[in-house]
């Protein structure tokens, strides 16, 4: 299974999973292109898309609604919280 993040600019939104049937059971990045492609078939081509890694094997840690997106350092980044 993939998991993609839908992207609102640069700050993370809803998550979805895809078969890696839909992805020819290609690896990251390879497998990317192709899921982006899929999540725009299915909610619109106006839509922004982004694989994360559920095991944190790639993009520093797996996208959660409310986090950012450095592409400078092609990772997620968690949000600050204030005490």
């Amino acid at each position: 299974m993939a998991h993609f993040v839908r992207m609102n600019g640069n700050i993370c939104g809803q998550n979805i999973v895809i078969n890696n049937d839909v992805l020819d059971n290609k690896p990251f990045p390879e497998s990317e292109s192709i899921g982006i492609a899929f999540c725009k078939s299915l909610y619109g081509e106006d839509t922004e898309w982004l694989q994360t890694s559920y095991n944190n094997n790639f993009r520093g840690k797996f996208a959660h609604p409310g986090m950012t997106y450095d592409p400078v350092k092609d990772e997620f980044i968690a949000p600050v919280i204030e005490e």
